[in-house]
């Protein structure tokens, strides 16, 4: 039942509007899983939307990143030992933690830089967390926690450090999983250790800021910034707790217990009026109503066992009150009401394939992205098919499905993708262990 989600999810930006061209951040340039590029087609053409080009790469679950006209994807590539999915154990390997920077135009190698970097996780495949891009520079947290920073255009390395060094932590079971969250001139990071559970970091230094919060494992909960009742909050969901920090500080607003099994507190908590969604393995998952007048919060309400939605490996998206998820219990792609919790439909057709029915299989997984202009759901399945289909309190209708790239992982003795996808350039980028492609979506 134990095993690697890469996840993380969504924050409520407090950002710079960024071009729409670019992919920079985790789900998107403010981070909300909206893409707004325009002139996209509706459908897919006959046979499906055309290849522009594909590159190769090796093991990574990281969604790649986009910016400037590179594409920036981590992968690791093995030179001793095997990778095998055990869901109960470490498994050693031997190999190089790489980024890459690509051509967005041609697929072609701008730059690689490599890390030599021993393995000991649980579903090794790869490193989990996203690049973030910023000003120039290149953010990577690698899967045994070494943080870098890059010059996106040369590949040259700024500054470096080994989180489990310096703040005498380990890797989670699963690996370091939260994507890392740039906002003015700060790097925030979850970590892990006493009292560091989040750090704050000077993004052009590296220099230490603060350092907050201590639990029995860190989670793979990325930093989520929100801003409610005129104040900025960061929020970091640990197994044990959701927190609220003031971001300049690291000083606690408030603090709510919500505890998912074995540690694994991994979407980012989704923000809709004043009520903040998480939920997690174990049907773990809760509303939180924030207080208006000050940085506060309480439950609005605790998720039974056939309510909600019980988000992980990937995130959900709040639209007009109805939460739209991957429910890692039942495998279903699942609507449910925000006020109450309450599921109004749910469906295996964009997990596993149209019209199937896999029964009990957990952990099936499909991400989500919604396309602003035309208020439509990409969507992109762990069998490796792109979707697009239209998402509503009543149900999913599929309009478009296309078979895009290969299944390379393996999780529950079934074939899986389980990388995000990434927007730019009137195109979609996808990768498994073998391979980036990406594909033209202009009308």
């Amino acid at each position: 039942m134990k095993h690697l989600l890469i996840l993380a999810s969504l924050a409520t930006p407090i950002l710079p509007q960024l071009k729409a061209d670019d992919w920079p951040h985790w789900l998107g340039p403010e981070r909300d899983g909206i893409w707004r590029e325009i002139g996209i087609a509706e459908t897919f053409p006959e046979g499906g939307p055309k290849v522009s080009w594909r590159a190769p790469v090796a093991h990574g679950y990281s969604s790649p990143a986009v910016a400037d006209g590179l594409v920036f994807v981590t992968d690791y590539e093995i030179t001793s030992g095997e990778i095998v999915n055990n869901p109960g154990g470490r498994i050693p390997l031997q190999g190089r933690e790489r980024v890459h920077a690509l051509d967005l135009a041609t697929g072609a190698v701008v730059w690689t830089h490599a890390t030599e970097r021993a393995y000991n996780l649980s579903y090794p495949g790869g490193p989990r967390a996203m690049p973030a891009i910023s000003e120039g520079k290149v953010y990577v947290i690698g899967a045994e926690g070494d943080l870098l920073c890059l010059d996106a255009k040369s590949g040259s390395l700024l500054w470096s450090k080994d989180l489990q060094k310096e703040y005498k932590t380990v890797s989670p079971f699963w690996g370091f999983s939260a994507h890392p969250l740039v906002i003015g001139d700060t790097l925030y990071c979850v970590v892990g250790g006493e009292g560091s559970v989040a750090v704050a970091f000077d993004k052009l230094t590296g220099t230490e800021k603060w350092r907050a919060l201590s639990a029995a494992e860190p989670g793979y909960c990325p930093p989520t910034m929100i801003r409610h009742a005129g104040v900025d909050q960061l929020l970091i969901w640990h197994p044990e707790s959701l927190n609220s920090l003031n971001p300049k500080d690291g000083s606690v607003h408030w603090s709510l217990p919500l505890k998912p099994q074995y540690g694994m507190s991994i979407m980012a908590p989704r923000k809709e009026g004043k009520i903040l969604f998480a939920s997690g393995i174990g049907r773990v998952g809760a509303a939180i109503e924030l207080d208006d007048a000050a940085p506060a919060a309480k439950f609005h309400w605790k998720a039974k066992p056939k309510e909600a939605v019980f988000c992980a490996n990937s995130s959900p998206v709040i639209v007009n009150g109805v939460i739209y998820g991957c429910d890692i219990d039942s495998s279903t792609l699942t609507a449910a009401r925000l006020a109450d919790g309450e599921r109004l439909w749910q469906t295996q057709d964009p997990v596993f394939g149209k019209g199937a029915n896999v029964g009990d299989a957990r952990h099936g997984t499909v991400f989500l992205t919604r396309h602003e202009a035309s208020g439509k759901f990409f969507l992109f399945s762990e069998t490796g098919d792109f979707i697009l289909a239209s998402l509503s309190p009543e149900g999913y209708q599929e309009i478009a499905r296309a078979h895009l790239i290969e299944p390379t992982n393996e999780a529950f003795g079934r074939p899986v993708v389980w990388a995000a996808p990434a927007f730019a350039g009137k195109s979609v980028l996808l990768r498994n262990d073998k391979e980036i492609v990406r594909v033209n979506l202009a009308q």
